[in-house]
């Protein structure tokens, strides 16, 4: 076996062995007492899956005839909750097995009602003989349905008419401070559910047998019956309760052997799961029977219980999922050092095994159609995040654990670039006079090239503003050339197109430069000869900028644009797939004709012509040096504007060659340049993606504050995907900044606030780029007034009001919900996490509004 491949193969068979263990550990058979039979009785409610009796579909008396004969293989006595409908049959097919029956009757506080279902108690109690105990209400007073006054009279009422005990259920506690309705039962019929009080697992059978000795206690001549305890198999946490099947598990075979040595007459809650009951209890509701809907025991009654009796087939799945997605991710990474296939293996087994354990943990509920939707929005959201982990982990180790460049350039020929001739091209619109002629002082100081420069003005309707750069083009002589067109179609493209036609016909190399950038003398001089490779079409220079010390708000936008020309133009200059940007680029001249010039449909013209570049089997020359600076935009919301306009136009280029990207037809794109153009967007349309995740967060936390006994947060593996995400993207942030950007903590934090300041315009200008095909050129302008806090912070409105929601909503769920709940707490997190894009974004658009530096911009002389 090569060396190469016995490091990748070393290295995915310790990270499987290392998954595998972990899988192995949070699977340690848990050795607990055997669950002894017959156990003393059952809550028994024979619904159906979609059966309930709150839209009263009731089960069959032959559905109910089976239940009873399963269940009587397991226990003495049943306790039932109500006789309305088929329920009244119970006693009677009870009977029929040997079972004794605890029977009760559902009171709501409707009077009528409530005695019509007292009378037909009462009438069933006195005609079987196998008719126990009657309990009169569930929780009743718990539930606030009834009085107390009013449960005594039903109470009395009904022990006037029978001759057997008579009570009713409520929770222990409520049993403690009411002694006066002890007064008016036979017996005391407790509910003690350590679940609900968040007590552990390991304490809960002495939390039951505490509070059953004090009850006890506190009436000794009153019989305890503990009418109903459990531990539910799935549901949100309590405190430190943890709903699961090993612990449902752990908990009864426990209590079984506690009650057994107390004497203790019980009644487990409950038989079967009932998924009717996620209406009224919230999702762990369905989750309390011994048996799950279709009738199977969920936890073994003899032998050790595991966390997840599957983990051996999971994390089989897990393996050969991780160790596919590797090979993808490995298929050109022959110069990856050893650390970059170990940190890629690490965080693929990471993914994998958490994508795996969604999928059974979903698996394991009920279906219902709000069950499927939400599966559906967990699916794709963990596929989301997962595809942007995946690519952002690979950028990171590409960045920083290669062995060498895989394509490092350097200008050679010099001799033969100086026949070339260069025609560079400065668009404009509406641009500050001064800042254009700043921009072609710097083009007529350019050295050792033969050039054009074509001035086109498009559009501009006040001839104080293009007149004066016209009459400084005049002064440059010959080589500079001015043209004021208007009306001129297809924006920039267009523009640019225009200056095509008129560039001089011996011109073999095409330059753009936007109109506030002042170059080096250099430029030409050192790129050019890059052309001497006629596998090059095009040459790109770093987009850099010349007023980053001018106040905070531009040093922050600084730090942030750095990053993509730093680590993500080196790691796609890697495989020819760099995005050309429409300033500091050079293309060669018979190329852009033969393509047509420049798509004018385009926002993004200059990306767009890099792809079809690409598309010819041409390459791409990035030089990370710069040659050029322009400036920085003036204000937040045209910072959001720039960003807007590359966000959309970056969608419009992925549906107009979605067949060339996404599936390779008719196409000489590589493998790597298809990755890259559609990883490189993927983070923001995850963006887009998000502002769903986020109306989604927000509608939930909404039912959570509106209607809290019936809401519960989402489950903690819900939370995960965004939590990951976030954290997983500041990492990299911060640890690429500092090492391949080489920034301070302050660049860092900079970077990483005006990056999350931009994720609402960006989220926006994905969904806009998939709903709308066309949309006008955005122009960022420059040399505008400093706008005063007001118009700044109005400037973030929306981001603002979004900010607020989501505040609003943490706020009402820590007060409406429990938030020592983990769940609950994880959710408030959720909230907070989200919230951090739309703080960022007013905390810039204040930072926008503050006062200048003292320093200047860099003038041509200081460039030059």
């Amino acid at each position: 076996m090569r060396k190469k491949y016995q490091a990748k193969f070393i290295i995915l068979l310790t990270i499987s062995v290392i998954t595998c263990s972990i899988w192995a550990l949070a699977n340690r058979p848990h050795i607990e007492p055997e669950w002894t039979e017959p156990v003393t009785g059952f809550s028994f409610s024979p619904f159906q899956q979609g059966e309930s009796p709150v839209e009263g579909t009731f089960p069959s008396v032959m559905s109910i005839q089976a239940d009873v004969a399963m269940i009587s293989r397991h226990t003495s006595a049943l306790r039932t909750y109500s006789v309305a409908d088929t329920l009244n049959y119970v006693p009677v097919l009870a009977k029929s097995y040997g079972l004794e029956v605890t029977l009760g009757a559902w009171i709501t506080g409707n009077r009528d009602a409530d005695f019509k279902e007292l009378d037909r108690l009462i009438e069933i109690a006195n005609s079987h003989s196998n008719v126990t105990r009657l309990i009169v209400g569930n929780e009743a007073i718990l539930r606030k349905e009834v009085e107390l006054p009013a449960l005594i009279e039903y109470l009395d009422y009904v022990k006037a008419n029978v001759k057997v005990p008579v009570s009713t259920a409520e929770t222990w506690t409520y049993w403690r401070k009411t002694p006066e309705l002890a007064e008016h039962v036979d017996f005391i019929a407790a509910h003690i559910l350590p679940y609900w009080e968040g007590i552990h697992v390991s304490s809960a059978v002495d939390y039951v047998a505490t509070h059953s000795q004090e009850l006890r206690e506190a009436y000794p001549d009153k019989p305890l019956l503990l009418a109903e305890t459990g531990w539910p198999s799935r549901g949100r946490m309590r405190g430190e309760a943890v709903a699961s099947v090993a612990n449902q598990g752990i908990f009864l075979r426990n209590f079984i052997k506690m009650a057994k040595e107390t004497s203790l007459d019980y009644f487990i809650m409950e038989a079967f799961d009932q998924p009717w009951k996620e209406v009224n209890e919230g999702a762990v509701g369905a989750y309390w029977g011994v048996f799950n809907a279709d009738r199977d025991a969920k936890f073994p009654f003899k032998g050790p219980i595991l966390n997840v009796p599957q983990w051996g087939f999971l994390v089989g799945i897990t393996v050969v999922l991780a160790i596919f997605t590797i090979a993808v991710l490995l298929r050109d990474g022959e110069l990856f050092r050893k650390r970059a296939i170990s940190f890629l293996s690490c965080i693929v087994f990471i993914c994998m095994t958490t994508l795996v354990w969604m999928v059974y943990d979903f698996s394991t509920q009920y279906i219902s159609w709000q069950a499927i939707l939400l599966g559906i929005m967990l699916c794709v959201s963990a596929l989301c995040v997962t595809l942007v982990v995946l690519v952002e982990a690979h950028e990171w180790a590409e960045a920083l654990w290669v062995k060498k460049r895989r394509r490092p350039f350097s200008g050679s020929d010099c001799d033969r670039a100086k026949n070339f001739k260069v025609s560079i091209h400065v668009p404009c619109y509406n641009e500050p006079p001064e800042m254009v002629i700043q921009t072609l002082k710097a083009l007529a100081a350019l050295k050792g090239a033969n050039y054009e420069v074509l001035v086109i003005d498009n559009n501009t309707k006040d001839p104080n503003v293009w007149e004066p750069v016209k009459a400084f083009c005049e002064t440059l002589g010959k080589p500079f050339r001015f043209f004021h067109e208007s009306p001129l179609a297809g924006f920039k493209g267009g523009a640019l197109n225009f200056a095509l036609r008129h560039t001089a016909a011996d011109a073999d190399i095409i330059a753009v430069i936007d109109s506030d950038y002042i170059v080096k003398p250099e430029w030409l001089s050192d790129l050019v000869p890059h052309f001497t490779d006629p596998n090059i079409g095009v040459v790109q220079a770093p987009q850099d900028y010349r007023d980053g010390d001018e106040n905070l708000f531009k040093s922050m936008c600084y730090a942030e644009y750095r990053g993509f020309f730093h680590i993500g133009m080196v790691t796609r200059n890697d495989r020819n797939a760099i995005i050309e940007h429409g300033t500091m680029t050079m293309i060669r001249r018979s190329l852009l004709d033969d393509l047509g010039g420049w798509g004018e449909w385009s926002i993004t013209e200059d990306a767009e012509l890099g792809l079809r570049v690409f598309d010819q089997g041409y390459e791409a020359a990035y030089i990370e040096q710069s040659y050029g600076k322009g400036l920085i935009p003036d204000t937040f919301i045209d910072f959001k504007k720039q960003r807007f306009r590359w966000a959309y136009g970056a969608i419009q280029i992925m549906r107009e060659h979605a067949a060339k990207l996404w599936m390779g037809k008719n196409t000489q794109l590589t493998q790597g340049q298809r990755y890259h153009f559609i990883a490189g967007w993927l983070p923001w349309i995850a963006d887009g993606m998000n502002l769903f995740f986020t109306a989604g967060a927000l509608l939930w936390s909404l039912m959570m504050i509106a209607l809290p006994e019936q809401s519960d947060p989402p489950l903690i593996l819900f939370a995960f995907p965004p939590l990951a995400l976030f954290f997983f993207k500041i990492g990299k942030l911060v640890h690429l900044y500092r090492i391949r950007v080489n920034t301070n903590a302050k660049d860092t934090v900079s970077a990483a606030l005006a990056g999350l300041a931009l994720s609402y315009t960006i989220s926006k200008a994905v969904i806009y780029g998939l709903i709308y095909k066309k949309m006008p050129f955005i122009r960022t302008p420059k040399l505008k007034d400093q706008a005063s806090i007001r118009t700044a912070i109005l400037s973030a409105w929306e981001e603002i009001l979004i900010l607020l929601m989501l505040l609003g909503a943490a706020v009402g769920v820590c007060i409406q919900q429990d938030i020592t709940a983990t769940d609950t707490l994880v959710w408030v997190i959720v909230l907070l996490v989200q919230s951090q894009a739309y703080i960022a974004a007013l905390v810039m658009s204040v930072i926008s509004a503050l006062p200048d530096r003292e320093n200047d911009a860099i003038s041509v002389e200081e460039l030059a």
